[in-house]
């Protein structure tokens, strides 16, 4: 084990990238494990016998699983390195609040996907949350169009919290950049297949993403956007969607 810390991990999952941009961010060497979610490693199930999921880290032989509990894992126990948590108990607060907001609203494609075994054999289900179901797996309709405005109005929400702060975090990363920012690997996808422009519906945002792929940390963590994009075209095509 690479200093005794090991990620177990699916490359498009956003929630396995912001582990990934933690343990960069921290300068944490570490051995990462690629999952096949078709065939899932007896490793996978005995680290996570509960949930069965992605990602998962192990520090020391022990699991921590959810990302964002991960996330805060790494910062509590590499506290010396590149804070990602305010230090003051309300303003660490507030960041746990925005990540939460993010789990709950920035509804992205989850590209966690699991296996559901049933009477007629194995098979592959994708898990989505409910507005990236309409606006990527929706075809067309009134549905599909509610959704794109509410997606929209989600991400303005979100650059008004940012003001003009240059990250979340302030003047340096921080836990709610780490937990939104891997998302923005999707947004080809929406721009596709939502019929959207989302730099010039909010530009504030789409800047914010931008400088943070400015970091090494995050530009290392982060597949390319047109890697996911071929990644849902593939998932679509398997799903009966053209």
């Amino acid at each position: 084990m690479a200093d005794e810390v090991v990620l177990l991990d699916f490359w498009p999952s956003p929630f396995g990238m912001r582990v990934r941009i933690a343990l960069a961010e921290k300068g944490i060497n570490y051995e990462y494990k690629e999952e096949d979610l078709k065939n899932k490693s007896p490793l996978l199930l005995q680290m996570n016998p509960v949930h069965k999921k992605i990602p998962v880290l192990i520090h020391k032989g022990k699991p921590i699983s959810e990302s964002l509990i991960a996330v805060q894992y790494i910062d509590e126990v590499w506290h010396d390195r590149s804070p990602l948590l305010p230090s003051d108990p309300y303003q660490r607060a507030q960041a746990r609040f925005w990540a939460d907001f993010v789990d709950k609203k920035v509804t992205f494609l989850c590209f966690n996907a699991f296996i559901a075994t049933c009477n007629h054999g194995t098979s592959v289900m994708i898990m989505i949350y409910d507005l990236g179901r309409k606006i990527v797996w929706t075809s067309k309709g009134e549905e599909k169009e509610v959704a794109k405005k509410e997606f929209i109005e989600v991400l303005k929400v979100l650059e008004e919290q940012l003001g003009d702060k240059t990250y979340f975090g302030g003047d340096n990363l921080g836990f709610v950049d780490v937990a939104l920012v891997p998302f923005y690997t999707g947004f080809e996808a929406y721009e596709t297949f939502g019929g959207l422009n989302l730099e010039s519906e909010c530009p504030k945002f789409i800047a914010w993403a931008k400088r943070c792929l400015q970091k090494e940390s995050v530009a290392k963590s982060l597949p390319d956007q047109h890697k996911i994009h071929e990644f849902v075209v593939e998932m679509r095509k398997k799903s009966g969607i053209e």
